[in-house]
């Protein structure tokens, strides 16, 4: 396996990209929109600057990982060659679905079809296709170039061999992957999503404040960051989908999001990606400002 083809040239999709191409796959990265795949090349060279920066990687290797990304918006002949296409498109069922279909169309027989979702049903997603044994999640942790786990998700059809391979493949990118089954958030988000709703509800009922929940499970627990500050990073947007699928999975009230994170994704505040969250985001600063709302 050499050619793979991501589609979404977002966060996860030119992270998923620039990780192929560093280990020497040939990637085609699909995105419907050109700004967003000039933007995405953009962060995929700042990155590459940053590992060389950090000794991870030579110049040499920084030019050659770029030599071997190509850009598409065309999705038809961008899984044209592929045998192994990656979507990591927005957290929407019904978008996820259009892809898969169409790609099941596009894409080369023998090619397989993963899912970067981090908490669609994987059998539902592959139901939407001609070949549900070859469809897989792929659900690699942000940011991609840093981060070892892939939660690999078998469908209910997925086949022991497209498993199989697509955990070696994860291997040899240097990750680790985890082999879960297809339930409602998998294993990370079933258990990660209720804790920071928990947060978000200890925050809304007035138990501490932004920094103060922080504080206690970064110094208490051990987090590398804490429950609120992840959420910002993650897209409070992002959380409330996955908590949703979750709910509507389980069909139990623990799982039910809280009304303050509702409100802040309906008021457009969705954390770093929108500039403010629980805290305030500044471009260049690293500096942890709770914001207004809270503080």
């Amino acid at each position: 396996m050499k050619n793979i083809t991501v589609i979404g040239g977002g966060t996860m999709g030119n992270g998923i990209a620039h990780v192929f191409a560093q280990y020497g796959y040939n990637v085609v990265l699909v995105d419907v929109a050109a700004a967003a795949l000039d933007k995405a090349m953009i962060t995929i060279g700042a990155n590459l600057d940053r590992q060389v920066k950090k000794g991870l990687l030579t110049e040499e290797q920084k030019a050659d990982t770029l030599s071997r990304l190509q850009t598409q918006t065309n999705l038809q002949e961008g899984v044209s060659q592929a045998e192994l296409v990656v979507e990591a498109a927005t957290e929407n069922t019904e978008l996820k679905l259009k892809i898969f279909r169409d790609m099941d169309q596009f894409a080369p027989t023998a090619a397989i079809l993963a899912t970067n979702t981090s908490s669609i049903s994987i059998t539902k997603i592959a139901a939407a296709t001609k070949r549900p044994e070859q469809v897989i999640g792929m659900h690699f942790m942000n940011p991609v170039p840093v981060m070892k786990l892939v939660e690999v998700i078998r469908g209910y059809a997925t086949s022991d061999a497209v498993c199989a391979s697509i955990m070696a493949l994860s291997r040899q990118l240097d990750k680790a992957p985890v082999e879960v089954n297809d339930y409602p958030g998998f294993v990370a988000n079933r258990i990660l999503m209720p804790m920071i709703n928990e947060a978000i509800y200890s925050l809304y009922e007035g138990v501490s404040g932004v920094a103060e929940i922080d504080t206690v499970m970064k110094l208490g627990m051990a987090h590398p960051m804490g429950p609120l500050q992840l959420a910002d990073f993650i897209g409070l947007d992002v959380c409330l989908s996955i908590l949703r699928v979750l709910q509507d999975g389980f069909g139990q009230p623990k799982y039910a999001p809280c009304p303050l994170l509702v409100n802040m994704v309906t008021a457009g505040k969705l954390g770093a990606k929108s500039g403010e969250g629980f805290y305030t985001y500044s471009p260049g600063s690293k500096e942890l400002v709770v914001s207004k709302t809270f503080s």
